[in-house]
């Protein structure tokens, strides 16, 4: 993002514009190889998931399904992050940066109407902002937006962003707002979006389908329907692939899935790059994690290649902290507290545990987790640390673990782009609270230039991993399956989302 750098407000704007454009040419490298010469226009796209929403509001708890569904699809924001990780305009046709980067005016699209009929205009996007900065909101970026002060609408077309302090973030950060109709009720089963597509129905435990909104302010979809039917594990949902009755798999979960596509010729696969980490999270605040000798010795434990192995085979990476090689301030520290028995006991040891402990993990009741979780357990052994295993659902985890922070350790995968910054919050779920680290983050968030931005993130990078405030398990690949006669989808899938206006299917 280095058309970010807030150097002055026409070289901010003119590098930025150019950095968008190259983000464009970049994006079409990265889309499915193989274009349908003859497609239906009004094709049906069904596309097969895991992960149902919650609900249909991204500030309320949804889970990452309704990213999947939702996010460019149903709503847009001011800025859209594309599937190559460049931040794109969207609803923001134009915008300007004061020159001590404390107010950021932005000019709407013109001609956009809401699925209701009901057109755009700046008390919306005021509307929006203040949803996901509110005490209620769920959203987990609500922290990053908090240096917004006030925002102003001084004509339907024009919003105006003050902050208390700078951040160089917040179009990216702004890429996270869905734009909603502020006359629009009950988000959590309905919605009100300017997106190309509008909901047609929920079937909950079932489908969501989602219907081409004729009255879209910009591109038609390559396709009249998309529906994202949904099953509750990886077999039936490569079965349905296979029998025909999906014609996309949004995420692989396992490589024994793969076998029965990847030398078939009615199908491709596609090895994106993923932004999915998995980690065994500690609850910072007690005992025996608030010592982060424990917290060494637990990472120093776990033979993380051998588990990378037995989940994923040649696929995925082991990572040694939380940020993938996709974000600008990765670092190479699977070195950081390697696997090592010997000293792993040594530590515990040191920490006034020669003889281990117990702890109790919360893990969620879908793949891979209770493998992973049985992995730990026979791994942690080893330097006589026993682990109870309490299997959850996902609501149960949002409520018990990330709401209420009641656990002790827990296993989790955290999807999102650029999330190192969850780190600087020590109200978030796994309670880490470094000062230096907190301070790093809000340095870097003010920071005048990308390159200044990237070096204070890359000293966060490693802090985190010398306290080894979560263990970082692997990186997930991020592997799409299609039918053959099926084109033009994402394959990258950051932050979950999965952009399905482009994709066509050839007429029958």
């Amino acid at each position: 993002m280095s058309g970010f750098a807030n150097k002055n407000r026409q070289g901010f704007l003119s590098e930025w514009r150019a950095t968008t454009a190259a983000a464009a040419l970049v994006a079409l490298s990265f889309a499915t190889p193989l274009v349908a010469a003859d497609f239906d226009a009004d094709a049906t796209v069904n596309i097969g998931s895991l992960y149902e929403p919650q609900n249909l509001d991204n500030t309320a708890g949804a889970g990452q399904g309704i990213n999947e569904a939702f996010n460019g699809n149903v709503y847009e924001a001011l800025f859209r992050l594309s599937d190559a990780g460049a931040v794109e305009p969207v609803l923001a046709k134009d915008f300007k940066v004061s020159d001590d980067g404390l107010t950021y005016t932005f000019t709407l699209q013109p001609g956009v109407t809401f699925h209701s009929g009901e057109p755009l205009t700046a008390k919306d996007v005021k509307f929006s902002i203040e949803r996901v900065t509110a005490a209620e909101s769920k959203s987990s970026r609500k922290n990053s937006l908090k240096t917004i002060s006030a925002v102003e609408t001084p004509d339907d077309q024009t919003v105006v962003v003050k902050l208390s302090a700078r951040s160089i973030s917040l179009p990216y950060n702004l890429s996270y707002v869905w734009v909603v109709n502020d006359a629009a009720k009950d988000l959590q089963s309905s919605e009100d979006g300017t997106g190309p597509y509008k909901l047609e129905e929920w079937r909950r435990g079932s489908s969501i389908s989602l219907q081409r909104f004729d009255g879209y302010w910009g591109t038609k979809p390559s396709n009249g329907e998309v529906v994202y039917q949904y099953f509750t594990e990886a077999t039936a949902l490569n079965n349905a692939l296979l029998t025909g009755s999906v014609d996309i798999v949004t995420s692989v979960q396992s490589p024994d899935s793969l076998a029965q596509f990847k030398d078939n010729p009615e199908f491709t696969v596609a090895e994106g790059q993923s932004t999915t980490k998995l980690l065994l999270a500690y609850n910072d605040r007690v005992k025996p994690f608030d010592n982060v000798k424990v917290r060494k010795a637990l990472a120093r434990a776990v033979d993380k290649k051998k588990l990378l192995n037995a989940i994923w085979g040649d696929y995925g990476m082991v990572i040694g902290s939380f940020v993938p090689p996709t974000d600008p301030w990765y670092v190479d520290l699977t070195n950081v507290d390697a696997y090592d028995v010997g000293s792993a006991k040594a530590l515990l040891a040191e920490a006034g545990y020669p003889d281990g402990f117990t702890f109790t993990l919360d893990t969620p009741n879908y793949d891979p987790h209770p493998i992973v979780a049985q992995f730990l357990q026979t791994e942690l052994a080893k330097v006589g640390v026993k682990v109870n295993i309490n299997v959850i659902t996902a609501n149960e985890w949002y409520t018990k673990v990330y709401k209420a922070h009641d656990f002790q350790a827990t296993l989790q995968e955290h999807v999102n782009h650029r999330d190192i910054v969850f780190y600087g919050n020590p109200d978030f779920y796994w309670g880490y609270n470094n000062p230096k680290v907190v301070d790093l983050i809000k340095q870097a968030e003010a920071s005048a230039t990308t390159d200044e931005q990237t070096a204070k993130l890359k000293e966060v990078n490693t802090v985190i991993a010398e306290d080894a405030a979560s263990n970082w398990l692997y990186l997930y690949p991020q592997i799409v399956v299609s039918k053959k006669t099926v084109t033009g989808y994402p394959v990258n899938g950051l932050n979950s989302q999965f952009f399905a206006y482009g994709i066509q299917k050839a007429a029958e």
